[in-house]
């Protein structure tokens, strides 16, 4: 076993985990074998770029043993909440993702969903969402992190920039339905039908994959890769585990 008795599940974040850009990290690969032969896991991810289709179709170019059924995205928790409220939204998301709810369409918009635009963050699509904004359409954000790491090797604005824009104009503060909500957790122990306090999370943000996943009743395990920065260590929050890498779990 690779962890304690009492954890009979683990959830792994994606990217800066298993992958940087287009590179698996070294022993990730051969890291997610071993997991998945002691444990169900499910891989979380709060990327709004790609569908978790697309997810598995790049991880397993890479190499990863990974089926549709393992993938959790903030895409598809995003879609079961708008399918439930029988609502659109104004959409600030990539073109991909967009098409994504193609089918929600015949819905008023009852949300603003922010995730990560990219080249689509321009005043134009903002101020479209503010506008909805102050007509009374509620902010959801699907994720609120600050930055990542691109394919460059080097971070970037992430979504939670722009919600930040958008609640200092609207004056409403943001819902979140991403990580690091306890509803996104919650719902990924749900699939694995164990409890919060048997899972592990494995992650390389402090914040949203570490504390996110404590605030829980998650244990977490911090890999030191990815976004991960010395500094992560000195901001009080105690990872249960710490590993140079995924494959140091070895």
């Amino acid at each position: 076993m690779l962890f304690d008795k009492s954890v009979k599940a683990v959830l792994c974040d994606i990217g800066g985990v298993l992958y940087v850009g287009n590179t698996p990290i070294k022993g990730a690969v051969e890291a997610v074998k071993a997991i998945k032969k002691d444990y169900p896991v499910r891989f979380l991810t709060n990327t709004t770029q790609k569908t978790s289709v697309q997810v598995v179709q790049k991880l397993q170019k890479m190499g990863f043993d990974i089926q549709n059924e393992e993938i959790i995205t903030a895409l598809d928790v995003t879609k079961m909440f708008l399918e439930k409220e029988k609502s659109s939204a104004e959409f600030l998301l990539t073109d991909d993702a967009l098409a994504f709810f193609d089918d929600l369409k015949l819905y008023d918009k009852k949300y603003v969903v922010v995730g990560d635009a990219q080249e689509n963050f321009n005043y134009k699509n903002l101020n479209r969402a503010f506008r909805k904004l102050m007509e009374g359409a509620s902010l959801l954000a699907i994720a609120k992190n600050r930055y990542f790491k691109d394919a460059d090797n080097e971070l970037s604005m992430d979504a939670g920039c722009f919600v930040s824009a958008l609640e200092y104009a609207s004056g409403q503060e943001a819902s979140l339905i991403g990580k690091p909500s306890k509803e996104f957790y919650h719902l990924a122990c749900a699939a694995l039908h164990v409890s919060p306090n048997e899972c592990v999370m494995i992650g390389d943000d402090i914040e949203s994959d570490i504390k996110g996943a404590q605030d829980a009743g998650i244990k977490a395990a911090l890999v030191q890769t990815g976004k991960f920065s010395k500094t992560d260590l000195s901001l009080g929050i105690k990872p249960d585990y710490i590993f140079a890498s995924l494959g140091a779990i070895l």
